[in-house]
């Protein structure tokens, strides 16, 4: 009998690691084993807590990718009584906080016409950020609830959202230590094998997601699909990049257009200035002139009578 080739026997860098959407979404998606460890990590639950992890949204798993469309978050039903979804989210598109907020609602809108809003079940979103959400409040996992923003009263424990920074595993706590959160992340942005044989070690849930994530890097299929997602992303961000230098430059030229707009301005309102000087100068000649030629009346008028004598 074969033995499967371990992720322990190889070294050197991982081809796609679990920051890769793709990947990410495949492992949970094909590993029940992988998926009940992270949800326990995640929600703080003993093994014996999990007794189902049944996937809504399953996606077929050689099914062509379109990159504007695909979507790669997870649905699961935990014990038949709650909603997680997971996403791993690989770039920043600046629309995190309404794109968490639409797939926890859309989680939450499960029931059924005449079904009973008691009967709802709660919802809870996790995402994994490969980028700083929110960078004026760092944290490694942050937890929000609806509550009362004066006293702080939780308007429903049945609607929650979660975020996890990758870039901030440093600030794990020590109750993301004790339920080796931090490990999870450490393994999902390992870029080498050596990184993850040492980091398995202490998780046997890790331990198979690096068998896991060996097989899958194995798999020609699966590669082919998390090089496209790797491409699309390296693409859209060289276009908005391109389109930030060109944004960049057109407000720069706007600018320097404001501001010979402005001084344009004050040169005509200084031409003003000289015109006025210039009105009221003529108003003052044309006050002497019509002096002089009174003056010149009177000496006429003088004159005239000079000659009657």
């Amino acid at each position: 009998m074969n033995r499967i080739p371990s992720y322990k026997t190889i070294s050197g860098e991982i081809p796609f690691n679990m920051t890769n959407d793709y990947m990410f979404r495949i492992i949970l998606q094909k590993y029940p084993y992988v998926l009940k460890g992270l949800i326990c990590a995640l929600l703080h639950l003993k093994p014996e807590d999990v007794q189902s992890t049944n996937i809504t949204n399953p996606i077929e798993l050689g099914e062509d990718i379109d990159d504007k469309t695909f979507v790669l978050d997870i649905n699961i039903m935990l014990n038949n009584a709650a909603i997680i979804n997971l996403e791993m989210q690989m770039a920043n598109e600046h629309n995190w906080t309404d794109r968490s907020l639409s797939y926890l609602c859309r989680s939450f809108d499960q029931l059924y016409q005449g079904e009973l809003y008691s009967v709802a079940k709660p919802a809870i979103h996790i995402g994994f950020t490969n980028f700083h959400p929110f960078p004026d409040y760092p944290e490694f996992y942050a937890t929000y609830k609806l509550t009362n923003i004066r006293n702080g009263m939780v308007y429903s424990d049945k609607f929650s959202l979660g975020v996890i920074d990758l870039k901030h595993i440093e600030l794990s706590t020590d109750v993301d230590k004790e339920y080796q959160l931090d490990t999870w992340a450490q393994f999902f942005t390992s870029t080498t094998w050596e990184e993850v044989i040492m980091i398995a070690e202490k998780n046997p849930h890790i331990e198979a997601a690096a068998q896991a994530l060996y097989e899958e890097n194995a798999d020609e299929m699966t590669k082919w699909k998390c090089r496209a997602r790797r491409d699309y992303y390296k693409q859209r961000n060289t276009t908005e990049k391109i389109l930030k230098e060109l944004t960049d430059a057109v407000e720069q030229k706007s600018l320097e257009l404001d501001q010979k707009n402005m001084q344009l301005e004050e040169k005509d309102a200084q031409l003003e200035q000289k015109d006025a000087q210039l009105e009221q100068k003529d108003a003052q000649l044309e006050q002497k002139d019509a002096q002089l030629e009174q003056k010149d009346a009177r000496i006429k008028e003088l004159e005239a009578l000079l000659n009657q004598k």
